[in-house]
This record gives structure tokens, sequence and C-alpha cells, in this order.
């Protein structure tokens, strides 16, 4: 008899996992990587409860992924055991890909090589591992399967990822904007020419998550000081790496010494050629680059101290936002802190400098979200009777952001 896992979850409840192959990826040291990846990166310095990993987001995913296909089981779309258990095993991996500090990061260590790139080349892996158990999850992830809407479950504008993060999000952050009708959502699934889509009568749930996702974006994720703690950490983590190009004793744990030092950056290839470099990958997380960042509080470099200082003691820089151009005081900034004594007025990017952040609601130049109308015609969900996706909120909204010490 075949063992069921079951996870309690403070989100959904208990998640049942009767499947012996996905099993066997949870029980994957690899997969278990992800309880030490937070899922929110540094957000918890400003939303405290936001210490949820990339490990139950994986589980929640592969939770709504269930519960996606039963409902078009149900409604006489068919879909094979194997493709479940593939479809499943497909978004379980989705995030596997993913560095310390998930977004924050992952220029820095694998600079050539998305986080998604890096899930196929573990996928395949581990499908070698497993002698081929993956084989079909791969078509699947990377949308080579003949079911094309079984892809969209995993990565789309409406797919059971953004519906577990945003729900999941909202749950441990405490903002209630977030919180989306993923079962209305789900039950409202239809398949037609091999395309996923949502029945007419589901359209007001769907754009409420679409809305959902713009809060959510705006309140938290690009809220101000968010955006300013993950500039700081990128801006420890280039200091340390130039320090590191110049030979300069760092303390480092083994995994992540062997991005640091490195003189070349890593491209794809070396990850499929080498299985080194993506075994010091899969031992990468948060704990190495935090360890690190504590020590590195006592470093004889100026500018990595006092940027670990403040990351550590939560003396976070001073953010500005605005849709308007800051052109004018970003150098009022800059001229105050270049008069300053010391570590601030020599090294002066790493304390005031200037960016863009953009946040696109419902992109109608990607794969659009397809509703199937009751008179048999499919539409764009910007083209619905009385959207409120219309075009002026499918377009992206674009900000610019001075961060500096205070």
């Amino acid at each position: 008899m075949n063992k069921v896992k079951i996870i309690n979850d403070p989100v959904y409840g208990f998640l049942r996992f009767p499947e012996q192959e996905v099993i066997q990826i949870i029980n994957h040291p690899w997969f278990q990587r992800l309880r030490n990846i937070k899922q929110m990166g540094l957000a918890h310095l400003v939303y405290p409860g936001a210490m949820h990993s990339r490990l139950h987001h994986s589980l929640g995913a592969c939770h709504l992924m269930g519960k996606a296909l039963d409902e078009l089981k149900a409604k006489g779309i068919e879909i094979s055991n194997d493709e479940y258990v593939a479809a499943r095993i497909a978004i379980l991996l989705h995030d596997i890909g993913h560095t310390a500090f998930s977004h924050s990061l992952e220029n820095l260590i694998a600079p050539n090589t998305s986080h998604e790139t890096i899930s196929h080349i573990i996928m395949r892996k581990l499908d070698k591992e497993f002698n081929g158990m993956l084989s079909q999850a791969i078509q699947i992830f990377d949308s080579s399967f003949q079911k094309k809407y079984l892809h969209q479950l995993v990565s789309s504008q409406l797919d059971v990822d953004r519906m577990d993060y945003l729900n999941r999000d909202s749950f441990y952050t405490g903002v209630s904007e977030g919180v989306i009708g993923y079962d209305r959502i789900l039950q409202m699934l239809t398949v037609q020419n091999n395309e996923l889509m949502v029945e007419e009568k589901g359209v007001h749930s769907v754009e409420k998550f679409i809305i959902a996702r713009r809060l959510m974006y705006w309140q938290v994720y690009l809220h101000k000081t968010v955006l300013g703690t993950e500039q700081l950490l990128i801006n420890i983590f280039k200091r340390a790496k130039e320090l590191a190009q110049d030979k300069i004793e760092l303390f480092t744990t083994p995994a992540l010494r062997h991005f640091l030092y490195r003189k070349e950056e890593l491209k794809t290839a070396d990850f499929e050629e080498n299985d080194e470099h993506l075994k010091r990958f899969c031992e990468l997380d948060d704990s190495d680059v935090y360890t690190c960042i504590k020590v590195w509080q006592e470093h004889k470099d100026d500018v990595l101290s006092t940027l670990s200082k403040m990351l550590v003691l939560r003396k976070l820089y001073k953010v500005l936002l605005s849709s308007q151009s800051l052109a004018s005081i970003l150098k009022e900034k800059r001229e105050t802190i270049q008069k300053m004594a010391g570590v601030y007025s020599k090294h002066l990017d790493y304390f005031v400098f200037d960016g863009t952040t953009s946040n696109n609601t419902y992109n109608i130049n990607d794969e659009r979200i397809a509703i199937a109308m009751k008179d048999g015609s499919v539409k764009d969900i910007s083209e619905i009777d009385n959207s409120l996706i219309n075009q002026t909120l499918s377009g992206p909204i674009h900000k610019n952001y001075i961060c500096y010490i205070q």
C-alpha cells in the first residue's frame, strides 16, 4: 500500500501528496534546500510575518495544481494519471533554481543564467537520477508537451504559481488586498482547442485576481522600504565581489566562496557540463549569505562593514519613490553626502543612487487570459464589455526611486 504524505499548511489546511514520485522529490535534498530560501527575500524587515519559504510556496502551488486538474477532469477533459503526476511535479519544481534571497541576488550569483534555466537544468539532473521519472514533467515545464494548457497552469498570466504566491504572501504579510478567490477561479477553468480558458461567469474573479496582483506589487513587493533593503543587499554583495576579485580575504561559506571568488562569470553551459557548479549552487541558501554579512560587519573594508551593519541593525536606506523625475533631488543628496567625511564621500555610489522600477498589472502583449463566452466565442479579458482590465490598466507603470543614507 502506497504511503500518502500529508502536510499541514496554514493557508489551505491539509495538503495531500499520494503520488510516490512527488514524495520522492519532496524528500530530495535539493528540494529541501528551499526551506532555507525566503519566498519574499528581505520583505520581513517591513512585514515581520513574511518569513515563509520557497518550499511553502512550491507545496502550495502543487496543491492548487491538483485542484485545477481535478476540476478539468470533472468537466470531461481527458488527463491521464501520468500527465496528472507530471504536471504536479512540474509546478513543484518550478522554483528549484532560485538562489539565496531569490530575485535579489539572482543576477549576481549566476548573472548569465536565469532561475528558470537553472530549474530546467536541475530537473534534467533529477530525471537522470530517477531513471526518466521527470521526462514528461520537463516537457510540461518547457512547453514542449502537446497539451499546452498543462504548461499554462505552470506558467502564464493566470497560473497556479501566481495564485499561490498572492494568497500566501497576503496571508503572511497581513495585507488583505492580496486575497483572491482562488477556489472560484479554479472551478471556472476550462480548455478549448488545447488552450486554458476561464468560463465567462468567472470573469470578475479573474479581474479581482489581476487587480490584487497590482496592489500587492505596490504595497508589498515594490514597497519603497522593501525595494531599498533589496538594493542594500545587492550593494553588499557587489562590494564583497569587488574585494574578492582583488584577492582580499573574506569570511565565506564554501558554497558562497565558489561564486564570489570566480574570475569569470559562469554561463549556462558551465552548469550543464560541470556538476561541481550545480552542486555548489544547490548548497547555497539565505543562511550562507546572511551569516557572512554578520561577520562582514567587522571587516577592515569600511564600505563592506558599513553596509553590512546597516542591514543587520536595520539602519536602512531612506527611499524616495515617484512617477516624476527625481534628478534634482538626487543631485542635492549627492552634494550633501559628498561633503561628509570618511567612507560615504569616498564611495558615493554605495550610499546615494537612483533607479527605476515598474509594475505591469496585465500584459496585453504577453500570453493573454482567454475568456470562453457563453455564445461559444473566445475573448481576451481586456475585450469584455465593462471590463475593469482596460487598455489603461494593462499598461506598465514606471516609477523612479532614490536610495540614500540618512
